[in-house]
């Protein structure tokens, strides 16, 4: 028993996967949810400007 064969051995490297062909589903998919994406950061960015949304509910004072 030599000092090098103790421990965890690495793992093999995985092969690179080839770029896979896309076909026009695929780019309609993309071009959609790029579009989706943009949507949702111009809500975000419109909805910043305002006040929390939860602010309509019973508010509790410390008197008693």
């Amino acid at each position: 028993m030599s000092g090098r064969e103790g421990g965890k051995k690495k793992p093999l490297k995985a092969p690179k996967k080839n770029a896979k062909e896309m076909d026009d589903d695929d780019m309609a998919f993309k071009q959609k949810q790029k579009e989706d994406q943009k949507a949702m950061e111009a809500l975000k960015a419109k909805a910043s400007g305002k006040g929390p949304l939860t602010g309509g509910g019973i508010k509790k004072s410390g008197k008693k």
